[in-house]
């Protein structure tokens, strides 16, 4: 039987090269679609300042920033959109994509109305620290914000808004395995979210320790650990330089007057640790390699014992290290010892990208690396380059209000607390002299904003000029109606605002240098390219969640970076 002939299609030229062109180029998009990673690794380096990676970077090895600059998509032009740039603030953004006033960790200390005293931030009394079995007398310490804590508790109960890992937890039903650690207990309770595990370094005894919140009894892997007492191996040491004094940029300002010699750990090369029985021993490793060392040490172990990356389902490891952080408070980001940090913090993420790639490989990791915040120069280092700027302490801010109030209207002692940037009134003090309240929070702001090395004091409800302005819109995004003060105080550009005691460096202001901070993304096949538009730290989260094509966390409030999608 004769078969009729197919009929003869005639295709313009044109017609038929657009059509090609279309099949290429969704071949091409098909083959450059990553696979779902087994391993999202967030790396968060605690206080490190965007421009130290130019600084630096000619010094940097090939396997760890290097490795990240050039094989990955950097973003050169990041800054945090809220005004109280501090570490719980800067990792709890990073981990829910959403500004304080959502996520609610406005500080490293805010006032619990309810109790009516000031909190540290993740303090929880519900959640007590596990015991390690090892007898442990307290440490010196010398962080404010950890000495209102009225328990060592700790868990994420005061974080209101989902995160990332959250997000994670609910897509994979349950199985992605989510851990975070750090060396400070606000690096890690954030980045695991209310459904994943957390670990961090304890200063009071070197080793890593977590809360009833994640577990009833340590895995017998990390008692092994704990143990072992790895800290302990650095007693009688000191924290020396990588390299020859020098081949560095900084290497004359070694030792600065204002430095602070943390109780003779010394304001010049080579710092000594001392013995395990002095109360900063431990405090002393975590400021310098040695605490971002053991932080890599534990988490590798992690790693390993937990089989992370090691099924289809992909799982989340969160890594924050505190040691840039540290430094930078007692030597200021310009000091050699900064450089030193820096580039070893560099050798350290090289050797935890060069285990990833052995036990799961980069092309099945999923790669971010960022900071919770930057860090200002010492008021004193800008005097000397002509910038003139000061000290500002909490009694100053509290005695300037106070005059204030019984100036203005009578009011003895206005002021119920602060702890910068946030001034609590005694509601009390002024419902008894009949005042409106609105009126003399605005007032007392108003007085503030006229002392010296103070740019802006803002009450909660302003309707000045001043509320849309860019540090305005910085103060919004940090407030929160149950947990901000009553006054946001921030300090003129490079002002040092903080408690007197051994600080030399603080960040925590809307301005830039506080601000800027790197973020990356590598591994997975993410493109390498270098970007300079304006982006902020409250996209990752959004980011890892389209790139995982999960639903971002419920309160985010960034947008997915497209090129990392690309």
């Amino acid at each position: 039987m004769l078969q009729r002939p197919k009929p003869h299609i005639h295709i313009p030229i044109h017609i038929f090269i657009f059509l090609l062109t279309i099949t290429c180029l969704c071949n091409i998009a098909s083959a450059r679609t990553p696979s779902t990673p087994k391993l999202i690794l967030q790396i968060t380096i605690d206080g490190l300042r965007a421009d130290l990676l130019n600084r630096y970077g000619d010094r940097f090895c090939k396997d760890g920033f290097q490795y990240l600059l050039q094989t990955g998509t950097h973003y050169t032009n990041a800054h945090y959109q809220h005004a109280n740039t501090e570490t719980i603030v800067g990792h709890a953004t990073l981990a829910t994509g959403a500004f304080p006033s959502q996520h609610g960790l406005v500080g490293n200390a805010y006032l619990d109305r309810e109790t009516g005293e000031l909190s540290y931030n993740i303090e929880d009394s519900k959640s007590p620290l596990l015991p390690t079995g090892k007898n442990v007398k307290q440490g010196a310490q010398v962080d404010p914000a950890q000495k209102l804590s009225r328990s060592k508790g700790r868990s994420p109960a005061a974080l209101l808004a989902p995160t990332f890992s959250d997000a994670l937890a609910v897509y994979s039903a349950g199985q992605s395995k989510i851990f975070a650690v750090s060396g400070k207990d606000r690096g890690a309770v954030p980045m695991a979210g209310h459904t994943g595990k957390a670990f961090w370094y304890s200063t009071d005894s070197g080793q890593f320790v977590t809360s009833a919140y994640y577990y009833d009894a340590y895995p017998e892997w990390v008692t092994v650990w704990n143990k072992q007492q790895p800290a302990d191996k650095y007693a009688g040491s000191s924290w020396t330089l990588l390299n020859d004094k020098p081949s560095y940029l900084l290497a004359e300002q070694d030792d600065r007057p204002y430095e602070i010699d943390l109780r003779g750990y010394g304001r010049v090369f080579p710092h000594a640790f001392g013995k395990t029985d002095n109360p900063l021993f431990y405090t002393r490793l975590l400021v310098s390699p040695v605490g971002d060392q053991l932080t890599l040490d534990f988490a590798k172990e992690l790693l390993v014992h937990e089989n992370l990356g090691q099924d289809a389902v992909p799982d989340y490891l969160a890594i924050s290290f505190s040691a840039v952080d540290a430094i930078n408070h007692f030597f200021g980001p310009s000091s050699l010892e900064n450089e030193d940090i820096v580039l070893q913090v560099d050798r350290i993420i090289a050797e935890l990208l060069r285990f990833i790639d052995q036990k799961i490989g980069l092309q099945h990791t999923l790669i971010v690396l960022a900071s919770d915040h930057g860090m200002a120069e010492m008021p004193e280092y800008m005097t000397e380059l002509g910038y003139k700027a000061g000290r500002l302490y909490t009694e100053d801010i509290i005695d300037a209000a106070n005059k204030a109030g019984k100036r203005l209207f009578g009011i003895d002692e206005v002021v119920r607390f602060f702890f910068r940037p946030n001034l609590y009134l005694d509601v009390d003090k002024v419902t008894a002299v009949k005042k409106d309240f609105d009126t003399v929070a605005q007032s007392i702001a108003s007085a503030l904003t006229e002392h010296e090395g103070i740019a802006l004091a803002l009450p909660q409800r302003d309707s000045s000029p001043q509320q849309t302005s860019p540090v305005g819109e910085q103060i919004k995004h940090n407030f929160h109606p149950s947990r901000s003060g009553d006054i946001y105080v921030a300090q003129d550009p490079y002002w040092f605002l903080f408690e007197k005691g051994p600080i030399a460096a603080m960040h925590g202001s809307p301005w830039r240098y506080d601000t800027h901070v790197p973020i990356m993304f590598a591994g997975n096949s993410i493109r390498s390219q270098t970007l300079h538009r304006l982006v902020h730290p409250v996209d990752v989260a959004p980011t890892l969640s389209a790139f995982l094509g999960i639903s971002s966390p419920g309160s985010a409030q960034g947008q997915a970076l497209q090129e990392v999608l690309q």
